[in-house]
């Protein structure tokens, strides 16, 4: 019986332990950018994952604003069933060469999905939205602020750029770009067929932290019922 008392204790202790640490990462959902790294000077192509936190309402647009102080010259947009898609340009304060040679004065500042009633993103649903970009510019990291608009009305602003050391209530998404090396180079060009494939596995790495997260709980969990076993069997016999 007492054996038995521990287990049952060990394996509860496991699963409040995997659950403590799974919540923060299923609550701290957001609107992301995946891949979340490039190089400079390259062309990419990223996908903006948008889930839906609400009980009660389905998101029904989403805006990602494109920096122009970094201008990108080409931005091309993957058709999403049942969304339309559009675009707004702002003037440059200082114009650029393309690498036609030609003088861009204007460059993509906006992009704007919005959602037909019947492709709102329901509750606990997501839906991805894939942007081709490039040049990339000579810069350690490009922030994209979002809105997400629900059909109840609410204004979600993904718009707190990251700080050292703390952790933003609305996270705006962060691409991170690489100074571009020979190596990095060959890898781009080796890996340029199959981007489709090269974008979903590093999509996943929020669902990759929970898992991670969860393993660890259930790795502690099991530790702990390891322990109180060896404690058991140590224990002295209760004496008549």
């Amino acid at each position: 019986m007492r054996l038995a008392r521990v287990v049952r204790a060990g394996v509860a202790a496991a699963a409040a332990l995997t659950a403590a640490l799974a919540f923060p990462v299923a609550a701290s959902a957001h609107v992301t950018v995946n891949p979340n790294t490039a190089v400079q000077g390259g062309y990419t192509k990223v996908t903006f994952r948008v889930p839906t936190e609400r009980d009660n309402a389905s998101t029904t647009k989403v805006e990602i604003a494109i920096p122009t102080d970094k201008p990108i010259a080409s931005v091309s947009l993957k058709p999403v069933q049942g969304w339309t898609a559009a675009t707004e340009t702002s003037k440059l304060a200082t114009p650029i060469k393309t690498n036609d040679g030609d003088e861009m004065t204007e460059a993509v500042s906006k992009i704007t999905w919005t959602a037909d009633e019947s492709a709102a993103i329901k509750p606990h649903q997501f839906q991805e939205f894939d942007v081709s970009l490039g040049p990339l510019p000579q810069v350690d990291q490009i922030v994209f602020k979002a809105l997400q608009t629900y059909s109840n009305g609410e204004v979600v602003r993904w718009i707190d750029e990251p700080a050292p050391g703390a952790e933003a209530e609305h996270p705006a998404p962060v691409l991170k770009l690489s100074k571009k090396t020979d190596t990095t180079a060959a890898s781009t060009t080796t890996s340029a067929g199959p981007t489709v494939a090269a974008s979903d596995s590093k999509s996943g790495g929020s669902d990759g932290t929970a898992i991670g997260l969860g393993v660890a709980g259930l790795v502690l969990g099991l530790a702990g019922l390891v322990v109180g076993i060896l404690a058991y069997r140590r224990a002295p016999a209760p004496t008549a």
